[in-house]
C-alpha cells in the first residue's frame, strides 16, 4: 500500500501537477454547490456538459501539441469551422434535403467526415510550411493563417450559417452510445490515443525533446523542421476533429462559431501544466483542466455572468497562471 501511495504520488508530481488540478476540480465543485445547488448539482447540468466540453477539450489537446515544440497555433477555430463548412456545403450538394432529414446519406457522412480531417491535414501543413520552411514565428504564421481560414468561411457561406446536415452528423455532436453522449465517448478515445502518441512513441518524444532542448535534439539527430511540421499537421486535424463535433452539436456552421474556444483552450492547455516554451505538458493534466473550466463556466452561466465579464475572468486567470508558473520555474 505504501508502494502504491508512493508511485501515485510520483505520478502526480511528474504529470504537472496533477494533484493540484484534481483539487481545483473539487474547490469548484464544492464553491457552485454552495452557491447553487438546486441548480448545479442536477443531473442535467453534468449530462449537458459531456456534449459541450469535448470539442473544446480536443482543441485545448491541439494547442498542447503545438506548444510542445514552443510554438502555438491560432488557427484552430478557422480551421475548425471551415474544414465543417465545407462539409455542409459537400451535404447540399450531393444529399438531398428530403433525405438528409429522414435520416438517409449515412455513407456520403463517413466521406464527409474523411474530407473533414484531410482539410485539416491540409490546412496544418500550410502553417507547418510557413513556420519550418520560409521561417515564420508561429503566432504570426497562425495568426495570418486563421485569418485566411476565416476569410475562406466568409466567402464560402456569405456570412449565414450553413444548416441541414444530416442526421448521422447531427449524432456525432448530440448521440448517445452506451448510454454515453457520443462527443463525451470520442473526447476519451481521442485523449487516450494521443497520450499514448505523446508519451509512449517516438513521434511525442522527440516532440518534448525538441521544446526542451532543440540543441540537444539536433545533436540527437532529429529533424526538427519534419517532426514540427507534422506536429501542425496533427493540430490541424484535431481542430477539424472539434469542428465536426461543434457543427454536429449546432447542426450549423459558420465562420464565427467557437471564437472564444482560442482564449480557453490556450488557457486550458497553460492550466493543465503545458509549457508554453515548450518540452512540457500532458493530455491528462489539459484533460483535468477542461472539466475544471467547464464546471466553473457552468456556474458562471447558472449565476448569470455577464459574458462580457466571463472573458475578463478568462484573461485574468490566463495571466494569473502564467505568472505563477514563471514564478515556480524560478525559484526551481
Amino acid at each position: 500500500m505504501g508502494k502504491l501511495g508512493f508511485d501515485v504520488r510520483s505520478w502526480m508530481n511528474r504529470d504537472n501537477n496533477i494533484g493540484q488540478l484534481l483539487v481545483m476540480v473539487v474547490l469548484i465543485v464544492a464553491l457552485m454547490t454552495a452557491l447553487s445547488p438546486d441548480k448545479f448539482l442536477r443531473w442535467y447540468n453534468f449530462e449537458s456538459l459531456t456534449y459541450l466540453f469535448p470539442e473544446l477539450g480536443v482543441l485545448s489537446i491541439a494547442m498542447l501539441v503545438a506548444m510542445l515544440t514552443g510554438g502555438i497555433d491560432l488557427s484552430i477555430i478557422g480551421i475548425a469551422n471551415v474544414s465543417a463548412i465545407l462539409a455542409g456545403l459537400f451535404f447540399h450538394a450531393v444529399i438531398p434535403r428530403d433525405v438528409a432529414a429522414a435520416g438517409g446519406g449515412t455513407g456520403w457522412v463517413l466521406i464527409g467526415i474523411l474530407m473533414s480531417i484531410v482539410i485539416g491535414a491540409i490546412a496544418g501543413a500550410f502553417n507547418g510550411f510557413l513556420i519550418t520552411r520560409l521561417r515564420v514565428t508561429p503566432i504570426l504564421a497562425t495568426l495570418g493563417s486563421g485569418q485566411i481560414f476565416t476569410g475562406i468561411a466568409l466567402v464560402l457561406t456569405g456570412g449565414p450559417a450553413i444548416v441541414g446536415f444530416p442526421a448521422a452528423w447531427d449524432w456525432i455532436g448530440n448521440g448517445k452510445l452506451f448510454g454515453l453522449a457520443v462527443p463525451f465517448v470520442l473526447f476519451v478515445v481521442i485523449a487516450l490515443a494521443m497520450a499514448f502518441l505523446l508519451a509512449r512513441t517516438t513521434f511525442g518524444v522527440s516532440l518534448q525533446l525538441i521544446g526542451t532542448n532543440p540543441k540537444a535534439a539536433v545533436f540527437a539527430g532529429l529533424d526538427r523542421a519534419k517532426m514540427v511540421f507534422l506536429s501542425y499537421v496533427l493540430t490541424g486535424t484535431l481542430a477539424s476533429i472539434a469542428g465536426i463535433m461543434l457543427s454536429g452539436r449546432t447542426n450549423a456552421a459558420k465562420s464565427d462559431y467557437g471564437t472564444s474556444y482560442l482564449l480557453q483552450a490556450i488557457l486550458i492547455a497553460v492550466l493543465g501544466g503545458t509549457n508554453p516554451a515548450g518540452g512540457k505538458g500532458t493530455v491528462a493534466g489539459v484533460s483535468i483542466a477542461v472539466v475544471a473550466l467547464m464546471l466553473l463556466s457552468s456556474g458562471f452561466q447558472i449565476l448569470r455572468f455577464s459574458n462580457h465579464l466571463i472573458d475578463f475572468i478568462w484573461g485574468a486567470f490566463l495571466l494569473l497562471v502564467i505568472a505563477i508558473n514563471a514564478y515556480k520555474n524560478r525559484t526551481r
